[in-house]
């Protein structure tokens, strides 16, 4: 959660400063999160065969002497699910925060140069920021909320059960124990805590 909030900021800021290019950049960013077939292109990036576009460069460089299983391992199926999530999170949250650096009156950073702004690292610490704090905080408790049903990724790329439930999430664990052990008062408890979770984050 925090890192994709901290991600979708960081390019919503650099979006907003290339000028006229900003809308293929916003829909290069944005698409991923709309497009349903997203899954798929990753796993063809992490395919285990020689044919997979990772294994095929790490191959050709000589980094590996094999085809690696990226999404079999139990070292590597976690760190690839929270890669393609990561990617899949620049969704409403990296919109809210694109509206809200478009919504900063120019003047303010006319102003700041007057007053002596020396570096652009400066002008986001004390104008764009302070200024975007509505839309950050509605971005955060979207992305925070959002990492938490980190379920069809995690079932598309591992499988279900994932290698020695390496690529196990929270609703992916409760829908174990609902739908497969048929343990409906502990998946209920399991549901109650990411509601209580979830409903608190929008408070």
């Amino acid at each position: 959660g925090p890192i994709g909030f901290m991600l979708s900021f960081m390019f919503a800021w650099l979006i907003t400063s290339t000028g006229r290019a900003r809308i293929p950049y916003t829909l290069v960013y944005y698409a991923p999160s709309i497009a349903g077939g997203m899954t798929a292109v990753w796993l063809l990036i992490f395919s285990g065969d020689r044919y997979g576009i990772l294994n095929y460069l790490l191959m050709s460089a000589g980094v590996l002497d094999e085809p690696f299983l990226w999404t079999a391992d139990p070292s590597s199926v976690m760190p690839v699910i929270i890669v393609v999530a990561l990617w899949s999170s620049m969704g409403t949250g990296f919109l809210a925060q694109m509206a809200g650096l478009q919504s900063i009156p120019q003047e303010m950073f006319e102003a700041g140069k007057v007053d002596g702004i020396p570096s652009r690292w400066h002008e986001l610490w004390y104008i764009t920021l302070p200024m975007m704090r509505p839309y950050l905080l509605v971005a955060a408790v979207l992305q925070v909320v959002a990492s938490f049903n980190v379920f069809g990724i995690a079932l598309e790329i591992a499988g279900f059960p994932s290698t020695l439930y390496a690529g196990h999430t929270i609703v992916t664990h409760l829908w174990d124990y609902a739908f497969l052990r048929f343990e409906m008062g502990y998946s209920s408890a399991i549901a109650m805590v990411l509601f209580v979770a979830t409903f608190g984050l929008n408070q």
